[in-house]
């Protein structure tokens, strides 16, 4: 790797590690496989040797492909469930210890929750979570209406 490629990728870790976790780990709900999938997006990154118009283009461009690789994960962890017994126990402990709103989010369906994540944990506007998923900013209020419903009904029945 060229200095300039290696500066390059340190200052992109630098600048967006921290957001891609956090929006790995509301996604994926294990530190593990968030780091996986930040680790694959800064490979992918690497080895793209993508160009980006500006900042604002890049941090876009590495949410969706940090998305779509917990989508990845999160097919593949699904095909594959194994819970140790020893861990049941720890899980159920730590599951009662976050907001009844945050276990809500999480058995959102996949493209409801990653609008709920980008927007309302991570404080994108509607135009940016819509660049991000790649849909529309009407598409995004429709899906953040649809799953402020879904949690208002969900921790209603609590």
């Amino acid at each position: 790797m060229h200095n300039a490629e290696h500066d390059a990728l340190q200052a992109a870790y630098d600048a967006y590690s921290d957001l891609l976790y956090r929006v790995a780990l509301s996604h994926l709900q294990n530190s593990e496989d968030a780091l996986d999938a930040v680790q694959d997006v800064f490979l992918k990154l690497h080895t793209s040797r993508k160009s980006f118009r500006d900042r604002d283009h890049e941090r876009a461009w590495l949410l969706r492909v940090t998305v779509n690789r917990c989508h990845d994960l999160a097919r593949r962890r699904n095909i594959r469930a194994y819970t140790p017994l020893e861990d049941v126990e720890h899980l159920a402990s730590q599951e009662n210890e976050r907001p009844a709103v945050l276990r809500e989010v999480d058995l959102l369906p996949q493209g409801l929750k990653s609008a709920v994540v980008l927007h309302y944990l991570e404080g994108f506007s509607v135009d940016e979570t819509a660049s991000v998923l790649k849909l529309s900013p009407s598409a995004v209020k429709m899906r953040l209406s649809r799953a402020r419903d879904h949690l208002r009904s969900a921790l209603q029945g609590e």
